[in-house]
């Protein structure tokens, strides 16, 4: 195929291919001046072309004008400069334009020329004034350099976290020096200027006089220098019109080539395709291009226009104001394949399937020389490499056919590297189409990724090619799709030609339930466009009230907010829109809303009883509910350290609950003021503490003590059931084996509860000797269980006969230990068995 070849151009043992032949687009925008005084930059990655006309007019009426175009020459943007004088442009990673102005602001915009954001370099570069500046990219984002009129180098090596660094001094240094550069080592962003014949490095804390590896001691200036794209290597060019190229770390020199021109190039780049070993730098004047390489020759041509170079790479992007072409090194596999006379696998698998075509036998002839060699594989390999090399679609299809032609006679060739390449050329074709213009090749591709190309897209706002790639390389929904719709959603509601309705209606038609994607972002971009009425209907899509409550609480819609918390059934979310409405707004008002939403109210009130007792209060006193203030009082007057205020406190509940004509608690209420009044008088009386407890503990005090008479008196003070009164005493008494007093309580009168209590209180003591004397006073149908009490088995067992009572005569039997008495048994037995037959 020697039209591949045709423009290729040698430079010792390395091809370059002409720019004149490579042809990415004629380009679409139409210069009437060309480039000529413009300030323009280019972005990598085959990005937007920036063009500043005019800016070098100081005159008020007549003002710049800042136009974004695409790699293709479409119009992005355009709009007159009406702010400071501009030093430089720049784009960032995201594709956004950095406007660098003389007093030290830099200005951001988009692609479509919609201002962003600005920030300033500082008072010592706004005092100073910006010489020069430029933009840079590393590992940490997009920077900005200074270079300030009293010669001090300002530093910010990202820009979306701004922290600047004003470099050291260089000594000496009387005016501006001849060339700089930005340069990244060792993790720190450094400068690297000439001053004459010396060089500094610049770092944050020092400056280092520099000398590169075998340069020309006759050098009495560096005029440019220019650093590769991944910051490893350095070019100088001298006024002696030598280049010379090393390592950027200046320990190392990889080539010196003498262009015999000694006027000072306009510009300087890197062309170094990567894994290549050969050197290689492009230099250019007004006419001329000159690319320098490894060994003294060199390859040159004609400019017939103004021209800017954008370094990339794996290549050099040449722009003038009619085209826009490619310079970049051969690689590998193009030049195995297609160099003449190659007889590499690649190059023979293709002549085989040329010949193939032409349904000659020589095919087979090609196929066997290969596979006598075993290089089936790799020629396959070849062919698919070289096609991610080219650029026209038809080479690329002849080299995948050849591959798919060779790949018919292996067994075991993996088909991945074939199929992913084949998705990847078909994205690459789509994106470099001129209605795009990313003229992206295969290498960048790669080192981008396809998540950052598919945001190129979507900045770009071409959102349904963006989505057919997403879809095309099966990308996640959620990264993909997904990702593509929130922003074209984004993007929809910033449009104010139209109604609210309508972008609501067709932002969910188009997103419906898609993965990922929260309408509440979309709700938030829209407020922060003013648009409040466009984000309260999207957010009606949400479903999460989580991501709805925020954003309606921000938008100061505090009403549908705690609406759309209570809704959700998340009591923290409620909690935090109530809390966020006491802040907000003046008690009353706050009071007035919560009494129209009942279960906020609650959840409130539940707050407040843990939180803010003084606030509970007042809720009740609005809401004159005199039941809840009773409560109220009752539980605060246990917060109370003296007698005086908590009976106050429940005097207060009684008030409250009678006007609530709660007999019952008003009644509670003031029997529980008087127990404490009889409790401070116990107090005081006996010196020991009695407040605090309830009714009965404070009867079992006194009983256990042996107050009798004030425990009598509480007995009818508070009419406490006769039947109560006498299991507390009997328990205290037996408590502290007071067993005569006991037996003399017995006596007083007919027990209300019986005697068998008696019976189990003692032996729950111990004392089966004193619970024998109240057995004999038990009742009948009591007997049985209080002779088995005491252990009394034959007795038991003679009363259970007695009744008769089949149940009685079991309960015995089950009592009998198996070394009981046999005949006792056996009349338990007969007994029961005659009583089962009544």
């Amino acid at each position: 195929m020697a039209f591949v070849t045709a423009n290729w151009n040698p430079l010792g043992e390395a091809f370059y291919r002409c720019h004149r032949k490579i042809e990415l687009y004629v380009m679409g925008w139409n210069l009437k001046e060309g480039l000529k005084d413009c300030l323009i930059a280019a972005a990598p990655y085959g990005g937007p072309i920036a063009l500043l006309k005019g800016h070098q007019k100081r005159s008020p009426t007549a003002r710049p004008q800042l136009e974004i175009y695409s790699a293709s020459g479409s119009l992005l943007a355009s709009f007159l400069w009406k702010s400071g004088t501009v030093v430089a442009l720049g784009w960032t990673v995201s594709d956004d334009l950095l406007c660098v102005q003389e007093d030290g602001s830099v200005l951001l915009y988009d692609l479509f020329g919609d201002f962003k954001r600005h920030f300033s370099m500082g008072n010592e570069v706004l005092q100073n004034h910006v010489i020069e500046a430029k933009v840079f990219h590393s590992p940490y984002g997009t920077g900005v350099a200074i270079l300030t009129g009293a010669f001090r180098f300002t530093l910010a090596t990202n820009i979306d976290d701004l922290k600047l660094r004003r470099l050291p001094e260089v000594p000496g240094l009387q005016g501006a020096p001849s060339c700089w550069a930005v340069l990244t080592q060792d993790r720190q962003t450094k400068v690297l200027l000439a001053s004459g014949s010396d060089l500094y490095i610049l770092d944050n804390t020092s400056c280092t006089a520099v000398t590169p590896p075998g340069i020309d001691p006759q050098v009495s200036s560096y005029i440019q220098m220019a650093i590769s794209f991944s910051y490893k290597y350095l070019a100088l060019f001298t006024d002696a019109g030598h280049v010379w190229m090393g390592t950027s770390n200046l320990k190392e020199k990889l080539s010196k080539v003498d262009t015999k021109v000694r006027t000072p190039p306009k510009q300087m780049v890197w062309c170094r395709r990567p894994k290549s070993q050969q050197p290689s730098v492009v230099v250019m004047w007004d006419r001329l291009l000159l690319v320098a390489g490894e060994c003294n020759e060199t390859i040159q041509y004609h400019l017939d226009d103004d021209s800017i170079l954008i370094p990339e790479l794996d290549g050099v992007r040449i722009i003038n104001s009619t085209h826009h072409e490619m310079l970049q090194e051969v690689p590998g596999p193009c030049e195995e394949i297609f160099k003449i006379a190659s007889m590499a696998p690649g190059a023979l698998l293709l002549e085989a399937h040329k010949e193939y075509e032409k349904e000659s036998q020589k095919a087979d002839e090609y196929l066997r020389e290969i596979k006598e060699q075993s290089l089936l594989g790799e020629a396959v390999r070849q062919c698919v490499e070289a096609a991610g090399f080219e650029h026209e679609p038809e080479t690329q299809k002849t080299l995948l056919r050849a591959a798919s032609f060779g790949k018919c006679f292996l067994s075991n060739f993996p088909p991945d590297l074939f199929v992913s390449m084949c998705r990847e050329l078909r994205v690459l074709n789509a994106v470099r189409d001129y209605t795009v213009g990313i003229p992206l090749t295969h290498p960048q591709y790669k080192q981008m990724t396809v998540q950052v190309l598919i945001d190129r897209l979507v900045y770009r706002r071409l959102y349904p090619l963006a989505i057919e790639v997403c879809r095309y390389l099966k990308i996640p929904e959620y990264q993909g799709v997904s990702r593509v719709l929130k922003h074209w959603a984004c993007n929809k509601v910033q449009q104010k030609e139209e109604p609210d309705d309508v972008i609501a209606r067709a932002v969910n038609q188009k997103l419906g339930d898609a993965v990922g994607i929260s309408y509440s972002e979309i709700a938030a971009r829209a407020y922060e466009c003013g648009r409040t009425e466009l984000a309260i209907k999207l957010l009606e899509f949400e479903p999460r009230s989580g991501e709805q409550v925020p954003l309606l609480l921000k938008m100061k819609r505090s009403q549908l907010a705690l609406s759309k918390a209570i809704e959700s059934g998340d009591t923290d979310l409620v909690y935090t829109v109530v809390t966020y409405l006491k802040n907000e707004m003046n008690r009353g008002d706050f009071f007035m809303t919560l009494r129209n939403q009942p279960v906020a109210l609650s959840l409130y009130r539940q707050f407040c009883k843990h939180q803010e007792q003084d606030t509970l209060k007042d809720l009740f006193n609005q809401d004159d509910d005199h039941q809840e203030l009773g409560n109220f009082y009752v539980r605060a007057s246990y917060r109370e350290g003296k007698l005086e205020a908590r009976l106050a406190a429940l005097q207060s509940a009684v008030d409250e609950y009678n006007k609530a004509k709660n007999e019952f608690a008003a009644k509670a209420t003031e029997e529980q003021m008087r127990l404490l009044r009889f409790q401070r008088r116990m107090q005081e009386e006996f010196d020991r503490p009695f407040m605090d407890y309830s009714l009965q503990e404070t009867l079992h005090s006194l009983l256990m003590e042996g107050r009798i008479r004030p425990a009598e008196q509480l007995y009818k003070d508070f009419r406490i059931p006769d039947k109560r009164y006498w299991w507390l005493k009997i328990s205290a008494l037996a408590e502290k084996e007071d067993w005569e007093e006991l037996e003399k309580f017995s006596r007083s009168k007919k027990s209300p509860i019986g005697y068998l209590p008696f019976v189990e209180i003692c032996v729950k003591h111990h004392n089966k000797y004193e619970a024998k004397k109240y057995v004999s006073k038990v009742t009948p149908e009591q007997k049985v269980k209080a002779h088995l009490a005491v252990g009394d088995l034959e007795g038991a067992a003679e009363a259970a006969i007695e009744r008769r009572s089949e149940g009685e005569i079991s309960l015995v039997l089950s009592h009998c230990p198996p070394s009981a008495d046999r005949s006792l048994v056996d009349r338990l037995t007969r007994a029961r068995t005659t009583a089962s037959k009544k």
